[in-house]
């Protein structure tokens, strides 16, 4: 299909421009009827454009539905009374929940259905579910708008009538563990104006009644505007652990969980650049912190040692140079430790055993099936297992899930994501390359693509991403099986910024240091041509949120990179939201971009701002999605993005924008109308590709 210019005399741009603000900030203003309708106006000349486009749309969701197992069981969870599990029907869009008791099959019975919670809702999202320490009552949030503002439900088990108790309020749930036959205690979270978590409560229930919020008890309120607060419970079940966190920054309080209106007692107080994680085994609490290493050591301090004037951590596990701890999950036994490798960027799972006085008599890493994968420890709720769940995927294997018994090493296949169709996983291979970049980096790229077609030249889709710290370890993607055996390679730049060699490679691609990842991905675009691996005249770019504006800097300057690019949920007006802190997220993000109050700031940030840096070129075509309850990035930013880059295109590429006007930032909830919006996607891909014959 050939592209249609883009400007017209009823293009929506030049129907809605308006000579006093070029700049468009006017589409921020969401009750203004023109904002609507500009809109409204874009999702037509996008749907008016894609029609040609809709039977191969058609025809990759078909394809992704018959490779998928459409009716899915979940794993079951045995905890002390019964066992749980979710059942999705192949038709539904949702999943049940169900429970039996322990040994009894039989007595299987439905807990709570979501689908038909779900089923008057333009939109659904479940939030949190929580069981109640008997396993007799749950406890659920939920969102049925995408703002991310939650409601509060509870229900007695199995069959009770939901009785709603709050709205408004953060996702996550804890149950204490002071339940009663009559009562039990509820953690939850509440926003202030920005929508940031800024206070814990903990909610009194009468099993039974329904309980009112006014009658929460305030347990923690963080002031500082770059600090959210979260909450959770250790495994053994002790301690209820709250903690106040800014993107570089950390305080963790603890509360005995069988008296949760205790006083909140801090373990560590915050140091500016100081991040710590806590957990607890009987009698001693660890903390895993960056305060004498970037790279992270583990620490461990007797309770009672906490009472004295100077409380003494004692060291247990060192920071390495060539490796960053990452988490600690701890046992009866012992700790397992998840430890990021800076030169493979990859992790392992380390089993560290210990003896009462604290020495180590066991430490081994985990095997892994393969050099490219991720392996990850799945929630294990009883505190003195020695049989731990493990779940496997790489670029080119569906995911896994193993038991793995550590008094033998005997691991046992609990289930695997089947795959169907004519394209098998073993048909794939995934590779690493390593691209230079500006500096002399050496940064790595994934590569998946089909065995057979391995020895030549691929059009390719360039997926980034690069904040915070969040790694892009490897996965697998049934939907990317329909790009994959359309002659397609995909291909993951770890650019800096992201966290896969490390907190190095995150500290160095943040702040003043945000060019080095579009320096990255440029350079990983680069190396996928020069290495044989990419077609240079075939290559799409697609990010979503911050890695839309990875994606939208690297377009901006160096166009002619790409044949195309995907900007889902786009973080592109960067300088004029970080501005602005009335909006969600901007304070708690100055530690990630900086504060545009500073000149120097201010001036850095508006060199990279993807809206700040539109000029006259040509742009390749340009696919940008939005969602108007996007309370993380703003319906307006891809928006104006789409206006300005319209205005200042200099050649015939379609620029396009989606606005979803019923969800937020994760995008559709359903999981079916997930799947047809990624084969509409797909479709642009293909068709930008030329491969949509």
């Amino acid at each position: 299909m050939k592209a249609q210019p883009t400007m017209h005399n009823d293009h929506p741009v030049t129907d809605y421009y308006r000579a006093d603000d070029p700049q468009w900030h006017w589409l921020e203003q969401r009750d203004c009827t023109d904002v609507s309708g500009f809109l409204t106006a874009a999702n037509r000349q996008h749907a008016a454009w894609f029609k040609p486009l809709e039977p191969l749309a058609d025809a990759l969701y078909d394809g992704h539905l018959r490779r998928r197992e459409l009716a899915v069981t979940s794993l079951a969870t045995t905890l002390d009374h019964f066992t749980f599990w979710s059942e999705t029907a192949a038709d539904a869009e949702y999943p049940c929940w169900w429970r039996h008791r322990n040994g009894q099959r039989d007595t299987r019975e439905c807990i709570l259905d979501v689908t038909a919670r779900a089923a008057e809702q333009a939109f659904y999202e479940m939030g949190d579910m929580a069981l109640s320490p008997d396993e007799q009552w749950l406890a659920w949030t939920e969102d049925t708008q995408g703002d991310e503002r939650f409601r509060l439900w509870l229900k007695r088990l199995p069959d009770g009538d939901p009785a709603p108790l709050l709205n408004d309020i953060g996702p996550s749930v804890c149950w204490a563990e002071d339940q009663t036959p009559e009562a039990a205690s509820l953690l939850f979270t509440r926003f202030d104006d920005t929508q940031r978590p800024d206070s814990i409560w903990c909610l009194p229930i009468v099993l039974g009644q329904v309980p009112h919020s006014q009658s929460a008890t305030l347990l923690l309120r963080e002031d500082d505007s770059e600090f959210w607060l979260g909450m959770g419970k250790t495994r053994s079940r002790e301690w209820l652990v709250l903690e106040s966190a800014s993107k570089d920054t950390s305080e963790v309080h603890v509360v005995p969980a069988q008296t949760p209106m205790a006083t909140p007692r801090c373990l560590q107080p915050r140091q500016a650049g100081v991040e710590y994680t806590i957990d607890h085994r009987p009698g001693v609490f660890y903390r895993l912190h960056n305060q004498a290493s970037t790279h992270f050591q583990l620490d461990y301090i007797a309770i009672e040692a906490l009472d004295s004037d100077t409380p003494a951590w004692q060291p247990l596990v060192a920071a390495r140079e060539d490796a960053t701890l990452e988490g600690v999950d701890a046992f009866a036994w012992g700790l397992m430790l998840g430890e990021r490798d800076h030169n493979q960027a990859q992790v392992r799972l380390r089993q560290l055993e210990l003896d009462t006085h604290h020495q180590v008599t066991h430490d081994a890493y985990l095997d892994q099936p393969e050099p490219l994968c991720s392996q990850l420890l799945e929630d294990a709720p009883h505190f003195d297992t020695r049989v731990l769940r493990l779940r496997e995927e790489s670029f080119t294997r569906p995911p896994s899930w193993y038991d793995l018994a550590l008094a033998t090493g005997e691991r046992t296949l609990l289930k695997s994501v089947p795959v169907y169709g004519s394209l098998a996983p073993e048909q794939l291979v995934s590779r690493r390359l390593w691209a230079t970049s500006a500096d002399g980096e050496r940064v790595p790229v994934s590569i998946v693509m089909r065995r057979d077609l391995a020895d030549q030249p691929l059009p390719t889709l360039l997926y980034g991403y690069g904040a915070y710290g969040e790694p892009l370890d490897p996965w697998f993607s049934i939907a990317r099986l329909e790009l994959l055996e359309r002659g397609v390679a995909f291909a993951v730049a770890h650019v800096r910024g992201g966290g896969e060699r490390g907190e190095p490679w995150y500290l160095n691609g943040k702040m003043a240091h945000k060019e080095h990842s579009f320096d990255d991905f440029l350079a990983a675009r680069d190396a996928l041509a020069d290495q044989g691996v990419s077609d240079p005249q075939r290559i799409v770019a697609c990010g979503a949120s911050a890695g839309g504006l990875l994606v939208g800097t690297c377009i901006n300057r160096a166009p002619q990179a790409f044949c195309a690019a995907v900007l889902e949920v786009p973080f592109l007006d960067v300088l004029r939201t970080m501005q602005n802190p009335s909006l969600p997220l901007t304070t708690a993000e100055y530690t990630e971009w900086g504060n545009p109050a500073h000149p120097e700031v201010a001036d850095r940030i508006a060199r990279y701002s993807p809206v700040d840096n539109i000029t006259a070129q040509h742009y390749p075509a340009l696919w940008l999605e939005g969602s108007w309850f996007d309370t993380r990035v703003s319906y307006w930013e891809p928006a104006k993005y789409y206006a300005r880059v319209s205005q200042q295109q200099q050649g015939t590429a379609p620029v396009l924008l989606h606005t979803d006007m019923s969800s937020g930032h994760g995008g559709a909830s359903g999981r079916f109308k997930a799947w047809r919006d990624a084969a509409r996607q797909d479709a642009f891909i293909l068709w930008a590709l030329g491969l949509a014959d």
